[in-house]
């Protein structure tokens, strides 16, 4: 039986990688599909069986551009040795796989090789307009069997350079094509201009999540019918986000149904529902979002919708993610921040040209959807080319 090991290494790679994972099972049901996350125990639903060691990392995968703190985090918190433990195990898969299919950083692809198998490369970290691939990565790059870059300008400068590269599509855009759910229509009822908030993946997501609700009130003092809904990523807990808001004042309603778990009031008036289903049927719908989460800011930029990310004032713990972040999606993005952000996601509100000009822009950096499709046919390719 023909078997493939995706190695992924980060929240965002993990999701890329569980999107090829089901285009290969179409394609190719036969070949069988593992994974490995070097970084996180993060758990997608995927038809990819999870092997090797794991373990949950500080930083979340958040160790690009290199970022000392979080390097150093993920270090104390135990980094070395479960790379070393991957490292291994790696070794002993030997022989195993048919292909191994990178997905992050360089890293991941240098983790790859150790399997001695075909290695098929799917890059999420640089980009030219953020940071171009280095002479040492070149290198590596083309020692893998396919190169997939996230944008064309990035495969462009790399096959100047003596790599072979190609942008098919960014995967990002393919993950949150998820067919229309209209619970998602009821989840915005009665709400004008329709907000939607992403609080992000992660551990803080719980506090984001509070911030962003603020912004919304804020918001609604002068629009009467603005609303906002609240996306839950899956393997958080949406008690914990109930708490963090009853804790914060709001009057949260619980609701039997686990798709729309409660609803957020203040002063009489309902500001936000919660949402844990797919993110593309409020991407259909929303007029912004406003977000702090990495891949979902991206899809929302891919399907036109303006996003909008907060800055507090002082924090230097995620500024350069945000940097990053503003790099590959450019006018696609605003960054808001100081005494009264609200006020900037208001003018906004109040410009449809120039939201209009940021979900141009955030289609041409983000790409066309097909991107997975195209590479779980050449990784179904390299697999047939070893039987």
């Amino acid at each position: 039986m023909p078997r493939v090991l995706f190695a992924s290494n980060g929240h965002g790679e993990e999701a890329i990688a569980s999107r090829l994972a089901d285009e290969l099972a179409a394609i190719a049901p036969e070949i069988e599909r593992d994974h490995l996350a070097l970084v996180g125990e993060f758990g997608h639903p995927s038809t990819m069986r999870d092997v090797g060691p794991r373990r949950a990392m500080p930083s979340g995968g958040l160790i690009a551009m290199g970022n000392v703190k979080n390097i150093a985090r993920d270090v104390s918190g135990g980094l070395a040795k479960l790379t070393l433990a991957q490292w291994r195990f790696l070794k002993d898969a030997r022989g195993s796989y048919d292909a191994v299919v990178a997905v992050g950083d360089v890293f991941a692809l240098l983790m790859a090789m150790r399997a001695k198998a075909p290695v098929v490369y799917v890059g999420t970290a640089k980009s030219v307009y953020v940071a171009p691939y280095g002479p040492i990565e070149e290198r590596v790059l083309r020692r893998a069997r396919a190169v997939f870059v996230r944008d064309e300008a990035t495969a462009a400068r790399l096959r100047a350079r003596g790599t072979h590269a190609s942008a098919p599509g960014n995967v990002i855009v393919d993950i949150f094509a998820a067919p229309d759910d209209a619970r998602a229509e009821a989840a915005f009822d009665g709400f004008d201009p329709r907000l939607v908030l992403f609080p992000g993946s992660r551990s803080g997501a719980y506090d984001e999540a509070v911030t962003l609700a603020s912004f919304a009130r804020a918001l609604g003092a002068e629009r009467p019918a603005l609303g906002a809904v609240v996306s839950i990523a899956p393997g958080l807990d949406p008690a914990r986000f109930a708490h963090a808001f009853a804790s914060d004042g709001w009057t949260v309603r619980a609701r039997e149904d686990a798709m729309r778990p409660f609803d957020l009031e203040r002063d009489g008036r309902t500001y936000a529902r919660a949402w844990r289903g797919e993110i593309g049927p409020l991407l259909a719908r929303a007029t912004i979002v406003v977000g702090q989460a990495g891949t979902a800011n991206e899809a929302a930029a891919g399907a036109g919708v303006p996003v909008v990310a907060y800055a507090p004032p002082g924090e230097r713990a995620n500024a350069w993610y945000r940097t990053r972040q503003r790099g590959l999606l450019g006018d696609a993005l605003l960054v808001v921040s100081g005494p009264d952000p609200a006020a900037q996601i208001g003018a906004l509100l109040d410009d449809p040209e120039r939201r209009a000009a940021m979900g141009a822009c955030g289609r041409e950096r983000m790409g066309p959807p097909g991107g997975a499709r195209a590479i779980a046919q050449t990784i179904a390719s390299v697999v047939r080319e070893r039987r």
